[in-house]
C-alpha cells in the first residue's frame, strides 16, 4: 500500500495494532522498535497513526537573555502537515514537559495526528477534550522553559529507547508505540495486514472451541 494514498494512514489506523506490527517487524530482524513500557496514551481509546517529525529536547538550567528558548519548537509545529506526527525526545529526562494544549491545539489544526514524547506532558484534561493522540513519559506541570529546549529538528532522536528518523511511521495504541523505519514499511504492512487476516480466522476457530495446539499447527499464529 502507497503512503502517499490519502487512504494509507486509515487502513493502518483501524485495521493494525501495536502487537502485530511488533510481531512483524521482530520478523524482519528490527526487535527494538517498541518504545519502553513507561510511554502510555493520555486516552487509552485513541489510536495514533503518521509520519514522524522529529525534535531533540537537551537540559538546559536558564534562559539566556535575549533567548526565546521556544524557537525551534514554535518553528516544527508551525510546520507541521496533514498526517505528522510530532516526536519530542527528552533523552529521559525528568525535568521537562514539552507537550501541552496549546501545542496540541496547533497541531491538531495543521492536521496532525498525534504527538509523542519521552518527557512530560500537561495540560492533560484539555487535550483529552480535544481528542488528540498523545504518548508519554509521564504527567507534570513543569513547563519546559529553563529546563530544556528544542536543539535540534528533523534530525534523528532517541525517544524512549528507540531510534526515530523523519518519516518513519510511528504507531500508538493502548498497548504502546512502535517506530515502523522507512525502509521496512512496505513489507512490514504488508505481513502485518495478513497476520490480521489470520488472527481473525484463528479467533474465529478459538471461539467455537478449537483446541489451541490443533489451531495454532494449522495457522502458526498465537
Amino acid at each position: 500500500m502507497d503512503r502517499g494514498n490519502p487512504a494509507f494512514l486509515d487502513t493502518v489506523r483501524t485495521k493494525l495494532y501495536a502487537a502485530v506490527l511488533s510481531d512483524v517487524l521482530d520478523e524482519l530482524g528490527a526487535r527494538q522498535q517498541a518504545m519502553a513500557p513507561s510511554m502510555r496514551p493520555l486516552d487509552d481509546g485513541l489510536v495514533l497513526a503518521g509520519f514522524a517529525r522529529t525534535g531533540r529536547f537537551e537540559e538546559v538550567t536558564g534562559v539566556a537573555a535575549g533567548e526565546n528558548p521556544y524557537e525551534l519548537e514554535i518553528r516544527i509545529v508551525d510546520d507541521l502537515e496533514a498526517g505528522d506526527v510530532m516526536v519530542f525526545g527528552c533523552g529521559g529526562s525528568r525535568r521537562i514537559a514539552p507537550w501541552g494544549e496549546l501545542l496540541t491545539t496547533a497541531a491538531r489544526a495543521r492536521g496532525a495526528t498525534g504527538a509523542v514524547t519521552d518527557g512530560f506532558v500537561r495540560d492533560v484534561r484539555m487535550i483529552r477534550e480535544l481528542r488528540f493522540p498523545v504518548f508519554h513519559g509521564g504527567i507534570a506541570p513543569l513547563d519546559s522553559k529553563g529546563r530544556g529546549k528544542v536543539v535540534a529538528i528533523d534530525v534523528p532522536v532517541d525517544c524512549a529507547g528507540v531510534r526515530v528518523e523523519p518519516g518513519d511511521l510511528v504507531f500508538g495504541d493502548v498497548d504502546g508505540v512502535v517506530v515502523v523505519p522507512r525502509r521496512l514499511e512496505t513489507e512490514a504492512i504488508a505481513r502485518a495486514l495478513a497476520k490480521v487476516s489470520g488472527e481473525d480466522r484463528t479467533r474465529e476457530e478459538l471461539a467455537r472451541g478449537a483446541k489451541l495446539k490443533d489451531v495454532f499447527e494449522r495457522h502458526g499464529i498465537l
